[in-house]
């Protein structure tokens, strides 16, 4: 029987910090009237999935049932909008982990999913394409997704322009962390960090 999914929920606050951090708060990639957002998120973990702050862990190598360890932010309705943030995965045993989804909230599933193979292959797990083989073990990789509700859904790997797919209107919302594919096992360890939201 799987586990319950446990779920608490973070309102992200305004802070010092983040009124001095507030003029590097350009968007990284598609560059032009951007607004800084701080959507709030529930931390999410199932199965053998563990959440640390920005550290998410699969500790078992099962390749069966919902073994998950993320954020997910919540939901939009229309506009454009631009996540960014870094992962280093620290260790992969298994392969096939879904690190970064944009889902589809009209019609529940997942819109787009970002994952990688165990030896650093990044790639869309809709299709299949390779995005980058820059998701090895130890290496610093940023992703950018912009989506343009209505119109098209980019996927930017270290700036640059990688994956591109068309978008139906309607509510989605972002996810990241580590999550088992079907065709998935873990073990693995993900950290994340930089992770920043603009709209328009």
């Amino acid at each position: 029987m799987p586990l319950p999914l446990r779920t608490v929920t973070v309102t992200t606050a305004l802070c010092a910090t983040s009124l001095l951090a507030a003029p590097q708060a350009f968007a990284e990639v598609e560059p032009g009237g951007w607004r800084s957002v701080s959507p709030s998120f529930n931390v999410q973990e199932r199965g053998c999935g563990q959440v640390d702050g920005l550290t998410f862990r699969l500790t078992c190598s099962t390749a069966s049932g919902d073994q998950r360890a993320e954020r997910r932010y919540a939901t939009y309705t229309g506009g454009t909008r631009q996540f960014e943030g870094r992962f280093r995965i620290t260790s992969l045993s298994g392969t096939r982990i879904s690190l970064k989804q944009t889902f589809n909230d009209s019609a529940p599933g997942p819109y787009f999913m970002l994952a990688v193979e165990r030896g650093g292959r990044l790639y869309a797990v809709h299709g299949g394409a390779t995005l980058s083989n820059a998701g090895t073990v130890g290496a610093t990789v940023r992703v950018n997704t912009v989506h343009q509700v209505g119109v098209e859904h980019r996927t930017y790997i270290n700036g640059s322009l990688k994956h591109r797919y068309a978008s139906p209107g309607g509510s989605f919302y972002d996810k990241f962390g580590a999550y088992r594919t079907n065709s998935g096992s873990g073990q693995a360890t993900v950290e994340w960090s930089d992770i920043r939201f603009w709209r328009k």
